[in-house]
């Protein structure tokens, strides 16, 4: 069903820290790809193919922390020293997260693919506790700073609309850092599932929406409804 009332975009021009903060998104994206040369050998062509699907895990992890980036700061504009602090935290997890986020996929697909026994490729419940907590640590910036936002609901003069899409995304990105927790637990006791748990981060993102469209919904009918009966008593003489 579409939206009745749009979330009020509150920014009109690229900010500097947005235009710094997708430099740094872009330098994070050349290091996911800088070691991929052109084959010379049939060998070397097999072996980049295999570094495809790894590649295009990371690549759809780091377009999804970037629109949650750009429609934050598109949406509330908010700039304190909170944000600030939180925002440069991001930055740095994600820069810090590069080669271990390739690296970590990489296990994954060997597994989808039985190309290379996790067993051989190091201490498999260290990496996964590495990554996982990283992992965590990205998405859970990202709700820290929507958190922020709801806090300061009034000063940005969120409507009711408003407030319910930005829990949404404190719901989202909550549940998606957990399941980097939950994989760094995992990896303790079966490493070989440690990695595929991450394609459960499918099941919060279907029905998260649903919960808060619903919620959604009736908010637009309050708000339209109000609207409505505003529009119906007539103006004094």
């Amino acid at each position: 069903m579409p939206q009745q009332i749009e979330f009020r975009n509150r920014a009109h021009e690229v900010s500097r820290v947005e235009a710094f903060s997708d430099v740094i998104f872009g330098f994070a994206m050349t290091l996911l790809v800088v070691s991929l040369e052109a084959p010379k050998n049939y060998d070397e062509l097999m072996e980049m193919m295999r570094g495809m699907l790894p590649f295009a895990f990371c690549f759809a992890i780091f377009i999804d922390i970037w629109f949650e980036h750009h429609n934050f700061y598109r949406r509330y504009a908010l700039h304190d020293n909170v944000v600030l602090a939180l925002n440069t935290a991001l930055l740095f997890v994600m820069l810090y997260y590069v080669y271990p986020l390739k690296y970590m996929f990489t296990l994954v697909a060997d597994q989808i693919t039985g190309h290379v026994d996790l067993a051989h490729r190091g201490n498999p419940s260290v990496l996964f506790v590495i990554y996982g907590i990283g992992f965590a640590a990205v998405f859970w910036i990202i709700a820290a700073m929507y958190w922020r936002a709801y806090v300061r609901r009034d000063h940005l003069r969120l409507n009711e609309v408003e407030q319910i899409d930005t829990l949404e995304r404190i719901a989202d990105n909550l549940c998606g850092g957990a399941f980097g927790v939950a994989s760094a637990i995992l990896a303790q006791f079966q490493p070989t599932l440690a990695g595929l748990i991450y394609f459960g981060i499918g099941i919060p993102k279907t029905f998260i929406p649903i919960y808060f469209g619903r919620r959604r919904r009736l908010a637009e009918q309050r708000i339209l409804a109000r609207s409505l009966d505003a529009d119906a008593i007539p103006s004094p003489a």
